[in-house]
């Protein structure tokens, strides 16, 4: 009955996300030991309280809110490219903190994905899940992932966390939330404090608005003006940017607004971010859905160096870009995507001969999964996909992604 009530309450802002059966398993998570049905306003308001709570984390300084900021659609509130957390409060991540908005119909991982575009033969291959390599089926599953990692909120095990539940300041809501026994069995106290978390995570207002200019575009109530428009154009372009190719621009078949994201999980390439301490090991390498966080393909080798696909949704508002964290700006994001292949000593260091050493995050025997298909397909020499004229035209365009409740000056727009 909870995710009904759920559902319904954020139904007339967002596509249906779950079937009866997905409906029903969410009924039993953590149900009332009572039987009664739960208050879903007042769950909801306990998983914001939790979101901001520092006394989880082992530093006590660290919550949810630290690496993902309602100012900043959620997402990290500096140029740092991984955040900094852990028993100290000052160890870094492995990778970029990402936005949370957007997220209500990500469906769970799958290495098959057959969308619903009109032509359900195409495999798509891996889709879907929670994190940048898609380990976590829900925002509940994804929720526990940070409580529990000594790099970010460092609780050792669940029974510490358990005992910082117990103690903190939210204790008696989840009892009055849930019932006075939650927090004597382990295991339900942690799925209770992850589904409070998860509820809140569905709330229309905060996490999908839809609220930007483009929306309003697509509801016929408002233009681009004609440098956005050429911007747009030089997006969808399937031989310029052809970044519609992931970032689905357009409203989808049943209806709903576009995400800017296919959910998909794919390897580009993205240079090595040397500035990570992580990456101060030559021989260490994030492989993203191979490893090392996920650890369910470390043998497809495949499928080494992917990394799911963000949605472009207030993109204006990020300090940093991919899962390393390697660019700052837009520009620099754009220039990677039109220039990767027919100047890569922009992005790639030389090696000791001069030769440059093309997709040095990933060892060489991976280098065969990289993306070569627009504007991935030109070569050494070759002009790129896009000049600086239209990757500026691009950026104009991707401002009007922004939230309404986000949007702030820009020069030049």
């Amino acid at each position: 009955m909870l995710a009904a009530l759920v559902v319904a309450a954020v139904a007339c802002n967002a596509p249906a996300r779950r079937d009866a059966v997905a409906a029903q398993a969410d009924a039993a998570y953590a149900p009332r030991a009572d039987g009664r049905a739960l208050d879903v306003p007042a769950l909801t308001a306990l998983g914001r309280a939790l979101f901001f709570d520092a006394s989880l984390s082992a530093s006590g300084r660290t919550a949810c809110a630290s690496c993902h900021d309602p100012a900043h659609a959620w997402g990290p509130p500096n140029d740092h490219a991984v955040q900094l957390a852990g028993r100290d409060g000052a160890t870094p991540g492995l990778r970029a903190a990402p936005s949370l908005r957007y997220l209500a119909t990500l469906p769970a991982f799958t290495e098959h994905h057959f969308d619903n575009d009109g032509d359900d033969s195409i495999d798509a291959g891996p889709t879907g899940g929670y994190t940048w390599d898609g380990r976590a089926g829900s925002a509940r599953e994804q929720a526990l992932l940070p409580l529990l990692s000594p790099q970010e909120m460092a609780n050792g095990s669940p029974r510490e966390l358990l005992e910082r539940v117990r103690r903190g300041p939210l204790a008696a809501r989840l009892r009055q939330v849930f019932d006075a026994t939650v927090l004597d069995e382990p295991e339900r106290a942690l799925r209770a404090v992850a589904f409070a978390l998860e509820v809140f995570q569905q709330s229309p207002a905060e996490f999908y608005p839809f609220s930007s200019r483009y929306d309003e575009v697509l509801r016929g109530r408002a233009e681009l003006t004609p440098r956005e428009a050429r911007g747009l154009a030089l997006f969808n372009d399937p031989a310029k940017g052809n970044c519609a190719a992931c970032h689905l621009s357009e409203v989808r078949p049943d209806g709903g607004l576009p995400l800017f994201t296919d959910f998909g999980l794919i390897a580009i390439g993205v240079p090595r971010n040397r500035a990570l301490r992580a990456n101060s090991d030559p021989s260490f390498f994030d492989l993203g859905l191979c490893g090392p966080l996920r650890t369910d393909f470390s043998d497809r080798p495949e499928y080494c160096g992917r990394f799911r696909t963000p949605t472009l949704r207030n993109v204006a508002l990020r300090r940093v870009f991919f899962h390393n964290g390697v660019f700052r700006t837009l520009e620099d994001v754009l220039r990677f995507y039109a220039r990767r292949d027919t100047h890569p000593q922009e992005f790639y260091p030389r090696e000791a001969a001069g030769r440059v050493q093309p997709f040095d995050d990933l060892p060489a025997s991976y280098h065969g999964n990289v993306n070569v298909e627009p504007p991935f397909d030109r070569h050494a020499g070759e002009p790129p996909a896009l000049d600086e004229a239209e990757i500026a035209d691009i950026v104009v365009f991707l401002r009007t992604l922004t939230d309404a409740d986000l949007v702030r000056p820009v020069a030049n727009r």
